[in-house]
C-alpha cells in the first residue's frame, strides 16, 4: 500500500523520478538538455525546496519561478503541449510512490501551475507591448 507525502525525502523521491522521465521524454525532454542544460544537482534541490513550501508548508523557496520561465519562453516558445506533458510525467511520478491527501494536492496544484504558466506564456508577447 502506498503511502502518502509526509516528509522532504518524499518530495525528493518523486522529483528525482520526474525529471529522469523528463529526461527521456520525446516532447519536452530537449528543453532540459539543449534549450536550457540544466545543472541537475542545483536544480533538484531547488525544485524540492518549492515544492516542500507548497506541500509541507515549510517557506524554503523564495525564488521567481514565474520569471525562469519566462526566460525560457524566449529561448523557446512553451506551448501548452509542453505544459501537458510536464503535467502527465509529475503526476506519473507522485502515484508511482504516494497516494494520499498531500500527494493529491501535488496533482492540484501542479494543474494550476501548469494552466497558469501556459496562460502566461501564451500571452507574454501580448502583456510585453502594452504600453
Amino acid at each position: 500500500m502506498k503511502t502518502d507525502i509526509i516528509s522532504r525525502a518524499d518530495i525528493e523521491k518523486f522529483i528525482t523520478r520526474f525529471y529522469e522521465n523528463v529526461k527521456k521524454d520525446d516532447s519536452i525532454g530537449f528543453i532540459f538538455t539543449e534549450v536550457v542544460p540544466m545543472n541537475w544537482e542545483k536544480h533538484i534541490p531547488l525544485i524540492v525546496d518549492f515544492w516542500e513550501t507548497i506541500l509541507l508548508d515549510n517557506p524554503v523557496y523564495s525564488n521567481n519561478a514565474m520569471g525562469v520561465h519566462f526566460d525560457v519562453n524566449k529561448k523557446i516558445a512553451l506551448q501548452p503541449k509542453h505544459f501537458s506533458a510536464w503535467l502527465q510525467l509529475f503526476n506519473a511520478a507522485v502515484d508511482e510512490f504516494f497516494a494520499g491527501q498531500k500527494a493529491e494536492l501535488a496533482k492540484t496544484r501542479a494543474k494550476s501551475i501548469a494552466d497558469v504558466m501556459a496562460f502566461k506564456m501564451a500571452n507574454a508577447d501580448n502583456t510585453n507591448s502594452i504600453t
